[in-house]
């Protein structure tokens, strides 16, 4: 009765075949162990590993002086090739077994050499083992030393052999470096152009490869060495296809050598040469950017030079005149798109290869024929009208498409080679090289080839992604570049300003990008088309454009809120936030979001409609929880026009408002995280500014955000805890001090987070909400700072405290909110004993991240956060025991940084105390007075031509410094001033505050005001002048009348000017 209750007869599965084997309920039984679905069992070898185990052990018992030595070895080697792993083992195993390997396989046994080389390659390339440094060093000296010994015939085995073991571990191999990348090193003679082995030479440049990749974390290949690897790729991209060449081996050849070109380039910077090196890589990739592209007969330059104006490629002159034929329009190729799009699709792909086959002898139209009018498809994408890019398994699969795939990866390469050359080189640099890549006048005539001609007419999805790829990362940043750009007013028509051509390039990509969000298919492909939409966006200068650019782009981007994919959803919020908080609240802006557009007999989605997001809504403003028939959707899209009261007026308008709540509201089971990350940026005030909601919306908008920093994906939490951080820099909510409240205390919990991102943010918006305290300690006063709990602000002292030991991302926003936090404190909360501890380790944060050896962005801001600090006349620098400590660390900083910036901030700290006391006693102000003339006398000493340009900031600051020094000393310091200035360095002191008087110094930005931010006219600071001097004046040292008068005389001839001369200097002003 018991055996029959128990699990010995499970359910059958497929075929009546039981899924569980029968087993017995014991108390003896073996506890269960659960199966892989392959059946493995954890503890269990698999047979991969038995036989591993087996070759391991024979391999060992094997020795050199046996008779049937050959045969084994022959017979194992075949055994360890012939099985595919798909297990991890231990690495030890692996390197023992190789390296006892290649001492039992003499390199006179040739045959042996290339089946040990083989096996080397398969078990190191299918296990992914990370070796010791000896097996390194031994398998490198055994295929050097192959190399050397064995006949050419069994290189290309061994080279790949060799690929396989260098891969990553290029540093490593210093030893052997100059073997194989020296003047006579194999690499260079099998990878040189002159080599006519296309095979040998492709694994020769997928050795060098190896060799320059970077392994995050470790350090790169010697400069020496990657020169030599970038002059080989480069050579080997620029030489042409040889003679009786088969074309899949050249273009093979061709992508380890992109391959190995985006090795050297990645992970750095910018090391190569100046610009004609950087021409001739350019030149190359563009070229290469092409490769087996149908159409493409042109005649590349071989560098390309920086220039405003545009590079046309020339059309092969011999090449033009076979057939001026294809100018003509095809009869039957102007069609109307198809309604249903399966089937169209369908149709597509079996004309794909009729139209291929003609595709690649049109050559394009010539350069004196512009005027000729273009086919209609020219501008439709010709991947539309073509197949797919295959791959070997498809039912063509011949030669043809085995080409046509690998002219896809070389197209695919060079692109990827060029998105690194745009992160390594300096932006202002590239931007000389922007009319190669974007084109700078509307597609008229015969079009120039750039990324855009990509994006439209590449057959393959893969490479238009990465075309796109390296268009945003292009425009990324580009906002300074951009801004100059203009055309609201029509061009001189004797010349075309440079703005106006800046404006023509960013309608043109526009409009290109516009076409290729309409005809794209691919998911993938059609995401980065619209964050490369979102790039341009929020780098473009649309209040110097004619409006119109962004309302046909809003029109396009609306049906995508509903695309059947997520990350293409997300992407469309990334877009609508880039649109709604462009840099200038454009009219055009704010009309889409209130405004609804009635278009949707035309077949396009309204504002209301994109509202409902992709879940259709039953016309109220809540979400439907059941579907829309196609009839109610379009009765209700048809319907008149229906009044509504004033509220709900304003509801329907803030149809975007609507959709990002209604994203971030969805049930768990239907929400995307993704979403919920773009629905939350979105919700970020846009130009109609949030004091503009009726208070219900503003209440919605805020619990939401509260409620997503909640949810446990990091990425909807940071774009959550970022949107607070905005919202509370509105007047309509910073004085408020509940909201102020509820958004610090949730900050504070996103402080703690596991994930990085996520504490990032909090920081900032930490950051932000401490500047609202300064400014409502401002502008509301003492009741504002009463409300707020005690106990509140202790917690974020403590926190942001913490905060500042944190990575240098999260730090850097942690110190500016101590900063504000210490500037904020009341008198009655610094001497509670509750807060004097946190107090003091508050300010030592400060002062460690100061001297540490962070970003210099972290350090200056400290040097600030500790000014701000200083504003606080409560705070007891005059006897606290950490006031020493904080000026000791900024004296230092302001002589010995590198970065002017840092030095900056720290003289500007050493400037706030509005007192004579709380600079301590007489010894501590002398020192302060020397760091700041010793900084003056040394602010030109740099090498560093970045840093240079603040040089005159940093004078400027300086000047401003010292007399303020000046302005608050008192009669037991004249005899360290004046000491200091009958010195060397007062000479100099003299000159500096003079060109400061004469506003010589110009300081750049910060020239028209002071540390203080007060305005600084010529003339008032010559009047500031003249009243520290009549101060001095009415000084007397104690005991040393006659001192004190030298004093002031001193300070006289100190500046070189009289009061009657400062008069003067003040009337001219």
């Amino acid at each position: 009765m018991a055996a029959q209750s128990g699990l010995s007869h499970p359910a059958p599965g497929r075929g009546g075949v039981s899924v569980f084997p029968p087993v017995p309920l014991s108390a003896e039984a073996a506890p269960f162990t659960p199966m892989e679905p392959s059946g493995w069992r954890p503890g269990s070898q698999s047979e991969a590993e038995k036989l591993f185990s087996n070759c391991a052990i024979k391999l060992r018992a094997m020795r050199v002086d046996s008779v049937q030595l050959k045969e084994e070895l022959n017979l194992l080697f075949d055994q360890l090739l012939s099985e595919n792993y798909n297990r991890t083992f231990e690495p030890a195993d692996v390197c023992s077994l190789l390296k006892h390997a290649s001492c039992l396989v003499p390199l006179t046994q040739e045959h042996l050499v290339i089946k040990l080389c083989q096996v080397v390659h398969h078990l190191l390339n299918q296990l992914k083992v990370i070796m010791d440094e000896h097996t390194l060093d031994v398998l490198v000296n055994y295929t050097a030393g192959a190399l050397k010994v064995c006949s050419t015939w069994t290189h290309t085995d061994v080279l790949l052999a060799l690929s396989t073991v260098v891969y990553g571990n290029g540093p490593q191999c210093h030893q052997h470096l100059s073997d194989l990348l020296g003047e006579e090193g194999f690499l260079l003679q099998y990878s040189s152009p002159s080599q006519s082995n296309m095979e040998l030479r492709r694994v020769a440049l997928t050795c060098m490869a190896n060799i320059c990749l970077r392994i995050p974390g470790q350090p790169p290949l010697d400069d020496q060495y990657r020169s030599v690897c970038f002059r080989a790729f480069l050579k080997t991209l620029q030489s042409t296809k040889p003679p009786d060449t088969d074309e899949l081996y050249y273009c093979m050849m061709i992508q380890a050598a992109l391959k190995g070109l985006q090795c050297c380039l990645s992970g750095g910077k910018w090391k190569f040469g100046g610009g004609e090196e950087l021409g001739s890589v350019l030149a190359a990739l563009k070229r290469l950017m092409f490769q087996g592209a149908p159409g493409v007969i042109v005649e590349w330059p071989a560098v390309l030079y920086p220039a405003p104006l545009p590079q046309y490629e020339s059309l092969s002159a011999a090449k033009a005149a076979e057939s001026p034929k294809s100018l003509e329009p095809p009869k039957d190729n102007k069609k109307r798109k198809s309604k249903g799009k399966g089937k169209k699709m369908k149709t597509e792909e079996s004309r794909g290869d009729e139209r291929e086959g003609d595709a690649e002898t049109v050559p394009a139209p010539p350069k004196g024929r512009a005027e000729e009018k273009q086919p209609a498809s020219f501008l439709y994408p010709s991947w539309k009208l073509n197949s797919s890019d295959s791959e070997f398994s498809d039912l063509e699969g011949n030669a043809q498409s085995k080409l046509r795939v690998n002219h896809g990866r070389v197209r695919q390469g060079a692109l990827h080679c060029l998105l690194a050359v745009v992160k390594a080189v300096e932006k202002r640099t590239l931007y000389g090289y922007w009319s190669s890549f974007i084109p700078d006048s509307p597609i008229g005539g015969p079009p120039p080839l750039t990324l855009l001609t990509i994006i439209l007419k590449d057959l393959s999805p893969k490479v238009r992604l990465c075309a796109l790829q390296v268009l945003s990362a292009m425009l990324d940043g580009s906002r300074q570049f951009l801004a100059v750009a203009e055309d609201t007013a029509s061009p001189r028509t004797s010349y075309t300003p440079f703005s106006f051509t800046l404006a023509t390039a960013i309608r043109e990509l526009h409009r290109t990008l516009s076409l290729a969000l309409l005809a794209e298919t691919s998911p993938q492909t059609l995401t980065q088309v619209i964050k490369c939409l979102a790039y341009l966006v929020a780098n473009a200068p649309y209040h110097r454009l004619r409006p119109g650019l962004l309302t046909l782009l809003w029109k396009h981007i609306r049906p995508y809120v509903r695309h059947r994919d997520v990350n293409v959803r997300v992407s469309v919020l990334t877009l609508y936030g880039a649109l709604v908080t462009t840099q200038a609240p454009l009219p055009e802006v704010q009309l889409l979001l209130q405004q609804p557009d009635h278009s949707s007999s035309t077949g396009a989605f309204t504002p209301q409609d994109s509202g409902l997001s992709w879940r259709q809504r039953d016309g109220v403003s809540s979400p439907s929880r059941t579907p829309v028939t196609h009839s109610q959707r379009s009765s209700s899209t048809h319907s008149p026009h229906i009044p509504h009261t004033p509220g709900e007026e304003d509801s329907r308008r803030l149809w975007l408002l609507q959709l990002c709540v209604t994203l971030v509201t969805q049930p768990r089971e239907d929400q995307s995280d993704s979403e919920g990350v773009g629905g939350g940026a979105a919700l970020e005030p846009p130009p109609v500014r949030l004091e503009a909601l009726q208070d219900k919306t503003q209440l919605m908008c805020i619990t939401v955000l509260l409620g997503l920093t909640y949810i446990e994906n990091y990425l909807v939490k940071t774009a959550a805890v970022r949107a607070l951080g905005i919202y509370v820099l509105f007047p309509c909510l910073r004085e408020d001090v509940m909201f102020v409240a509820d958004t610090a205390n949730t900050i504070l919990a996103a402080l703690d987070d596991r994930s990085t991102n996520v504490r990032a943010k909090a920081a900032w918006s930490l950051g932000n909400l401490t500047d609202t305290l300064i400014v409502n300690m401002e502008s509301v006063g003492v009741d504002f700072q009463e409300e707020l709990s005690d106990m509140l602000l202790l917690k974020m002292l403590q926190a942001a405290t913490r905060a500042a030991a944190d990575k240098d991302r999260v730090k850097s926003n942690a110190v500016r909110a101590l900063g504000n936090l210490l500037h904020f404190l009341r008198q009655s909360q610094m001497t509670r004993p509750a807060f004097q501890q946190p107090l003091e380790d508050a300010v030592r944060a400060l002062v460690k991240t100061v001297q540490s050896e962070a970003t210099m962005k972290v350090r200056w801001n400290a040097c600030y956060a500790l000014g701000n600090a200083f504003r606080n006349p409560a705070l007891p620098l005059d006897s606290a025991a950490w006031s020493h400590e904080a000026f000791s660390a900024l004296c230092h900083v302001v002589t010995s940084c590198k970065n002017f910036k840092v030095r900056i901030k720290s003289a500007a700290a050493l400037a706030v105390p509005a007192h004579r006391g709380c600079y301590g006693d007489t010894e501590r102000f002398t020192r302060v007075w020397r760091s700041l003339a010793t900084a003056l006398e040394n602010s030109e000493d740099t090498n560093d031509f970045l840093e240079y340009r603040y040089s005159a900031s940093l004078r400027h600051t300086l000047s401003q410094a010292l007399l303020h020094l000046l302005s608050v000393s008192q009669s037991q310091d004249m005899l360290g001033l004046s000491a200091s200035l009958a010195s060397e360095e007062g000479t100099g002191i003299r000159e500096h505050l003079i060109k400061y008087l004469r506003a010589e110094e110009g300081g750049g930005e910060e020239a028209e005001k002071d540390i203080r931010g007060e305005s600084l006219h010529p003339r008032e600071r010559i009047g500031s002048v003249e009243q520290i001097l009549i101060r001095i004046k009415g000084l007397k040292v104690e005991g040393e009348e006659e001192r004190g008068k030298e004093m002031c005389t001193f300070c006289f001839v100190f500046l070189s000017l009289t009061p009657s001369q400062l008069q003067q200097m003040a009337t001219l002003s």
